[in-house]
């Protein structure tokens, strides 16, 4: 009885580290097919947002956003959050719940656009995300359409920018199968995480 708990433990870590490793790799690598996961805030929106870190030890998830997009007056009000990652090939769904907070100013923001690169920035001088226009429109100022800004004419997007951080809770693991679907839950943080199987 206590090796078969023991294998079952044991299968429940593999699970607990693939899904770190997932998560990991898809914040380091833009061809992870989790790379760009869906987020789902409490207004029952949801978008592709570009996972940009994971930190396993305390199960945080990273993104980055202008603060002045509709979404951030959202999860300021009602923090709680839904993001979906699905990884085709593996036949792997990852869905997490956690709760969100925004940060547009601090150590963690500044490293964020800092380590930003000069096109993704340039989003960031545009208008406000969700103003109405009468012609299709990317928003940017003509002057930096096409361009590579430089860091002197990036300075004004910085007061737009700001880092989406999300601390999961709950992680659930669903591997599909044509044998038989498998399916984990972990809940809490960090290593302190603890998880059951549940029929799929």
């Amino acid at each position: 009885m206590g090796d078969e708990k023991d294998t079952r433990l044991a299968m429940l870590a593999a699970v607990r580290e693939d899904l770190d490793a997932k998560l990991a790799e898809a914040a380091r690598s833009s061809k992870s097919p989790m790379h760009t996961p869906v987020v789902s805030t409490a207004d029952g929106d949801a978008r592709i947002m570009v996972l940009r870190e994971y930190d396993a030890a305390s199960g945080t998830l990273r993104f980055h956003t202008d603060i002045r997009a509709p979404k951030v007056e959202v999860i300021q009000a009602a923090p709680r959050l839904g993001v979906l990652a699905y990884d085709r090939e593996a036949r792997l769904q990852i869905r997490l719940t956690g709760t969100g907070r925004i940060e547009s100013e601090g150590p963690v923001a500044d490293a964020a656009w800092a380590a930003s690169d000069a096109f993704a920035r340039r989003c960031y001088l545009g208008a406000a995300p969700g103003e109405a226009s009468e012609e299709p429109d990317t928003g940017l100022p003509s002057w930096v359409e096409g361009k590579r800004p430089t860091e002197e004419e990036l300075a004004p997007a910085r007061a737009n920018f700001a880092v989406l951080l999300v601390q999961v809770d709950r992680w659930d693991w669903y591997h599909l199968h044509h044998m038989g679907h498998r399916r984990a839950i972990f809940t809490g943080h960090g290593d302190s995480r603890e998880g059951s199987w549940v029929t799929p």
